[in-house]
């Protein structure tokens, strides 16, 4: 049976060793081996005078538990570990299993690889205005709430992952990557039309966004509705605050960096999804695929969205104000 790979890079630097090449060095530029690899095998060499695993030659063909406990030791240590230096460090335990082995029973037992959620930093002061917000919302009645916000649409976006056998995809991506900006609001009766631009909003543009769109709120919601909106400084600027007053029968408060407890962020997770699918190659093609996006999103993702109001206040409460997983 041919020796696997691994087994003949040790035959390898156990035969440099007894021939004299004893430098990691020297024995990587002549195989070729990875360095890594022959610092192990040299300091095993230098403490048995073999490359052999304490646990005996072969491959073990499945994770035993013994292997499994000292899995689950390295990743709580560090989050961070690769399937292949977990396979690493488990040869220095006997353990003798390839990257690919690790990979799978990382995902056969639930775990996922990830990059972290970016979320905005929370301060003691701010998760207590997040208890005391969900305590007094919690039983609110969220039926006549408009949800409202504004996002960026980038041009070139890069983050749908995708499946490949043997060479990664490649998508050439342009240095200019231009953004379009847009408004929206939804309540359980529907949506507001899409409001893009592509210029830097301030309070002053704020209130004509919100003049163009607030008939359609009248319309859905009727005379008796609230707004809600985050603590941006052009949404409480003494401009915005004057037409709000004016114009809106009722503007909710809202808790600093608390982006999770506003559904519409799920809609705009949705669309930005959508539309980087489609491809968009300018400017006039993302607004137009932004729209197509928008109108498509039913009403009854809408009214799930509204009735998750209630259990993300008690989530709130019970995480202790932490970050809620929407």
């Amino acid at each position: 049976m041919p020796l696997s790979k691994q087994e003949t890079q040790r035959q390898t630097i156990l035969q440099f060793w007894r021939q004299g090449i004893r430098t990691a060095a020297k024995i990587h530029s002549l195989t070729k081996i990875p360095l890594r690899t022959i610092y192990r095998n040299l300091k095993k060499i230098k403490k048995t005078g073999d490359v052999k695993h304490r646990g005996g030659n072969g491959r073990i063909s499945k994770i035993t538990q013994k292997a499994a406990r000292e899995i689950g030791q390295y990743i709580r240590r560090k989050p961070t570990i690769t399937a292949k230096f977990i396979a690493a460090k488990l040869e220095d335990v006997g353990v003798n299993v390839s990257r690919s082995t690790v990979s799978r029973y990382l995902t056969s037992h639930g775990y996922k690889n990830a990059l972290p959620l970016a979320t905005p930093m929370l301060t003691p002061a701010h998760k207590h205005k997040r208890i005391e917000w969900a305590q007094n919302h919690m039983n609110d009645d969220w039926q006549n709430t408009l949800f409202s916000d504004e996002t960026a649409f980038q041009l070139f976006r890069n983050t749908v992952r995708h499946w490949y056998k043997k060479q990664r995809p490649i998508r050439p991506i342009p240095k200019d990557r231009s953004k379009i900006f847009a408004w929206g609001g939804f309540c359980i009766r529907g949506k507001t039309s899409l409001f893009c631009f592509r210029g830097i909003m301030d309070g002053k543009f704020y209130t004509k966004i919100l003049e163009r769109q607030i008939p359609e709120v009248y319309s859905m919601l009727g005379d008796s509705w609230r707004l809600q909106q985050d603590n941006d400084p052009k949404h409480t600027s003494r401009v915005a605050k004057e037409f709000l007053k004016n114009n809106v029968p009722e503007v909710m408060d809202w808790p600093s960096n608390s982006p999770d407890l506003n559904p519409i962020e799920n809609l705009w997770a949705i669309v930005k999804r959508n539309t980087e699918l489609r491809r968009p190659k300018n400017l006039n093609e993302l607004d137009v695929f932004l729209h197509e996006e928008w109108v498509k999103i039913p009403n009854n993702l809408l009214i799930n969205l509204v009735n998750s109001m209630p259990q993300r206040c008690r989530e709130v409460i019970d995480r202790n104000g932490e970050r809620i997983p929407y």
